[in-house]
């Protein structure tokens, strides 16, 4: 089913004035890239993708598609460019995921959340699940935890599941209305009886790629001792809700710089209610910020804790 959208967004079933066409791999403009949510990211695998821009055109390899989730040597360094005691979406989710008896990270990444978790003494059942072998190869160092290769249309999980969380804006790479529809439902069915589902998305109101050059272009050391720099980059104009971006990560002993790119979604707070009503899930509760402030439009982040109904 396809959302109408409010003054400020078009339904996806209209062509916006920007597309991405692939080449080599049979998708089409805006089809469901994705490298760590709840879609398949094996669709990008080869080819590659022209962005189209108002004209100008930008021709990417597909297999750059989120290459910061899926290469082994970013991977390693994901949790270095953002440490994960220092995450303030962690400190929101940990007592909530103490609190369940078993829990499911979609797109967990390096499984750093649900590690926490289990060093804080969590005793239930942890499952990352993640469509990058990238990240899940720095997760799989830790065995007490359940880690799952695929997303939600490749799992079957049936009523086992008191939260599911989706951290780190995972939930903004589903694309389409039909992957956000199917990914929700898929997450209901996970749930037990009167089960949450807790998450986040930026609010688009704040514009927040604005600063995305500036505020994640970085340096860190890696576990080698060498110097590791990420140059941020954000296409321009942002239309529709969709915004591109790119990071390119150099190092003095690498032969070539590694271009990773990829494409988010924002949505209204109607329109993420939207969603959640047409899957069977209720909003309890909703935040502004990682310190539970009440929502509202300045709010940089549109924090949700939804149940089954």
């Amino acid at each position: 089913m396809r959302l109408s959208y409010d003054t400020r967004q078009m339904s996806l079933s209209a062509k916006p004035e920007w597309a991405v066409a692939v080449s080599g791999v049979g998708t089409a403009a805006g089809t469901g890239l994705r490298a760590r949510a709840g879609v398949d990211s094996h669709r990008l695998s080869q080819g590659s993708a022209t962005c189209y821009t108002r004209g100008a055109m930008m021709e990417l390899p597909s297999s750059d598609y989120n290459l910061d989730f899926t290469d082994d040597r970013l991977a390693a360094l994901y949790d270095v460019f953002f440490p994960p005691e220092q995450r303030d979406d962690f400190a929101f989710y940990l007592p909530l995921v103490m609190a369940a008896r078993a829990v499911l990270d979609v797109g967990c990444g390096t499984g750093a959340l649900l590690r926490l978790a289990r060093q804080a003494g969590h005793t239930g059942r942890l499952c990352g699940l993640d469509p990058a072998p990238g990240m899940l190869n720095q997760a799989r160092a830790r065995s007490d935890i359940e880690w799952v290769l695929g997303d939600l249309s490749s799992v079957g999980w049936n009523g086992e599941y008191d939260l599911v969380v989706m951290t780190g804006h995972a939930f903004q790479e589903l694309l389409e209305d039909a992957e956000i529809g199917a990914a929700l439902a898929a997450i209901r069915s996970t749930l037990t009886d009167g089960g949450h589902f807790a998450f986040e998305t930026r609010n688009p109101l704040v514009r927040g790629w604005e600063h995305w050059a500036t505020e994640y272009t970085a340096e860190v050391t890696d576990a080698s001792g060498a110097i590791v720099r990420c140059e941020s980059q954000v296409w321009t104009p942002v239309e529709h809700g969709f915004v591109r971006s790119a990071g390119t990560y150099t190092s003095p002993g690498w032969d070539r710089p590694l271009v990773s790119w990829g494409m988010l979604r924002f949505l209204h707070v109607a329109t993420v209610s939207s969603f959640l009503h047409n899957a069977g899930l209720t909003i309890e509760e909703q935040f502004g910020d990682w310190n539970r402030q009440p929502l509202s439009d300045a709010s940089p982040e549109i924090i949700t804790i939804a149940r089954k109904v």
